[in-house]
């Protein structure tokens, strides 16, 4: 996959399974969970909430049989905004999600600049904006909201952390316990800050 510059990603040996571990599934835990509760809200009417799909434009595809197309070179048409978005209580959502390894701090890095862009109009805009971010050495999800993680990136911007400490996100954020059917309910912390 190539970005819109025309650069070409770079596969780790990790990434290409040659190294111990293979990166090219990281974060989908965080994801799965989060499609999962998002599929639940949908199916009880609780909010409509999606993943964004990242536009993409494929250049060549290679086809080794008919019922088979591997595509083999694409480039992703324009930076993505954030991971999900939909509506709840009459109110859009949107956020991003997050996974580190890290036990001790977030760093800002795993966040780019036009996504904090993107979020800060969507809180000028009176819409509800967050970040998820689960310690995956814990396995402790949080909820940050955008205002905070604002915050922070001011702060880096002025010289300041390039990290959110862990301490700080326990004590800014809102913890979400693991649940059966709802497996991040995130919604439950909306209720209790805007509702």
């Amino acid at each position: 996959m190539n970005y819109p510059n025309g650069k070409k990603a770079v596969l780790h040996q990790e990434a290409k399974g040659q190294g111990k571990q293979n990166y090219s599934n990281r974060g989908m835990t965080l994801e799965e969970d989060i499609n999962h509760t998002n599929a639940y809200y949908l199916t009880s009417d609780k909010a409509i909430i999606h993943k964004k799909p990242t536009p993409v434009q494929i250049v060549n595809v290679h086809y080794p049989k008919r019922s088979a197309a591997v595509i083999t070179e694409g480039y992703f048409k324009q930076a993505s905004t954030t991971d999900y978005n939909g509506i709840y209580r009459n109110r859009y959502i949107d956020f991003e999600a997050k996974e580190t390894r890290n036990k001790t701090l977030f760093p800002l890095s795993n966040i780019h600049e036009h996504q904090i862009k993107h979020m800060e109009s969507i809180v000028n805009h009176g819409g509800i904006c967050f970040l998820i971010v689960r310690f995956t050495a814990f396995n402790e999800t949080y909820y940050i909201k955008a205002e905070t993680l604002l915050s922070y990136w001011k702060d880096k911007l002025n010289g300041g952390r390039k990290s959110i400490p862990y301490s700080a996100i326990k004590q800014e954020g809102y913890q979400i316990p693991f649940q059966y059917q709802a497996r991040v309910d995130y919604l439950k912390v909306i209720d209790k800050l805007y509702f």
